[in-house]
Parts: structure tokens; sequence; C-alpha cells
């Protein structure tokens, strides 16, 4: 069997790793606003039920 050999393609390579950076970000700062709004809520009705 033939020996495999990995070389490394710097332009391609970089090219990818520019792309998952720009195209896969997580919206933590979404998440963290969507989280704090339904806690708020909650909270307030809670508090409407008990007042």
């Amino acid at each position: 069997m033939k020996g495999l050999v990995w070389i490394p393609e710097d332009e391609h390579d970089q090219r990818v790793k520019a792309y998952l950076e720009s195209a896969h970000q997580a919206p933590y700062l979404k998440i963290g606003s969507i989280a704090l709004g339904i806690f708020c809520l909650m909270s307030l009705g809670i508090l409407m039920i008990f007042l």
C-alpha cells in the first residue's frame, strides 16, 4: 500500500478558516436577550398572581 503524506494547502486552508469564522457565529447576545426577556416576563407574571 502506498504511504499517505499530507501537505497543507495554505491558500485553501486560509479561505476555509476565514469562511468558518465569518459564517458560523453563534448568536449569544440574541439568545441571552431572549432568555432575560422570558425570565422577566415570568417573574412579572408570578408577582401579578401573588399581589
